[in-house]
C-alpha cells in the first residue's frame, strides 16, 4: 500500500513540476550581432576640401558622423567611429578598425561644393571570391556584391526622402581594404525642382534630412540582414 502511494506522490510531482515548467516564459532567442562603422574622412592636418563660408570638410564630416552615430543608437544600432574628435587617423587604420569591428556596414562620409545632391561610391573593385587570407589592399573585392546592395538600399532611402542621388564606382584606399559592406557618402548642396542649389551644405534642416534618411536606410538593411 505504502509502495502505491509513493507511486502516486510521484507521479503528482513530475506532474506539477511539468506545469511549473510549461509556464514558465521561454527567454526570447539573442538577436543577431549589428555593428555600424562611421569613417568621418580627414581630420587634423588633413583638413580635406573648404567649403562656404570658409567651412572645413572635416568638421562636416565628424558633425555628421555624431549626428548619425546619435539616430542610430536611437534605433539599438551598434555603432564604431574611426574617429571622436579632430584628430588624423591613417587610411590603414580606418580600414582595420572596421575589419577588427567585423561590421555589417560602413559608410566613409564625405562632403564637397562641388555638384549637387548626394552622391555614392561602391568600390570600383572587380567582385571575387572571399579566400581565407585576403590581400590586405583588395580585401572589398569579396565584399563587393553586397556593398552594391548596401548602395541600392541607401540610394532608395535617400530618394524617399527626396534627395536627389547619383550612383557611382571608385578607388578608395580606405573602402577597398574593408572586408565589410562598404560605401563611400558624398554629400553636396541639395538639389532643387529647377536642378539648382535648393540648399546649402550649412543647412540645418538639409543635414538633418540626410542624416535620417541614411539612419533610415541602415534600419532597412539591418532588417534584410537578419533575414534567413
Amino acid at each position: 500500500m505504502l509502495h502505491g502511494c509513493l507511486l502516486v506522490c510521484a507521479f503528482a510531482t513530475v506532474a506539477i513540476v511539468c506545469q511549473l515548467a510549461a509556464a514558465q516564459p521561454v527567454p526570447p532567442a539573442p538577436q543577431a550581432r549589428f555593428v555600424v562603422v562611421l569613417d568621418a574622412a580627414h581630420g587634423g592636418d588633413d583638413a580635406g576640401g573648404r567649403l562656404a563660408n570658409n567651412q572645413l570638410e572635416k568638421s562636416f564630416t565628424l558633425a555628421l558622423s555624431v549626428r548619425l552615430r546619435s539616430l542610430l543608437g536611437a534605433r539599438g544600432i551598434q555603432v564604431v567611429t574611426t574617429r571622436e574628435s579632430d584628430a588624423a587617423v591613417e587610411p590603414e587604420k580606418r580600414s582595420e578598425i572596421a575589419n577588427h569591428a567585423q561590421a555589417q556596414a560602413c559608410l566613409s562620409l564625405h562632403v564637397s561644393e562641388n555638384g549637387l545632391g548626394v552622391h555614392l561610391f561602391a568600390s570600383s573593385l572587380s567582385p571575387a571570391q572571399p579566400t581565407h587570407f585576403a590581400p590586405w589592399k583588395t580585401a572589398q573585392a569579396a565584399w563587393v556584391t553586397r556593398s552594391l546592395a548596401l548602395e541600392g538600399v541607401l540610394n532608395s532611402a535617400l530618394q524617399h526622402a527626396g534627395m536627389s542621388v547619383t550612383l557611382g564606382r571608385t578607388s578608395l584606399p580606405v573602402v577597398d581594404s574593408m572586408a565589410c559592406p562598404a560605401v563611400a557618402v558624398e554629400i553636396a548642396p541639395e538639389m532643387g525642382p529647377d536642378k539648382k542649389a535648393a540648399a546649402g551644405l550649412d543647412d540645418p534642416d538639409y543635414q538633418a534630412r540626410v542624416a535620417e534618411a541614411l539612419a533610415a536606410a541602415l534600419v532597412e538593411w539591418r532588417s534584410e540582414a537578419h533575414q534567413p
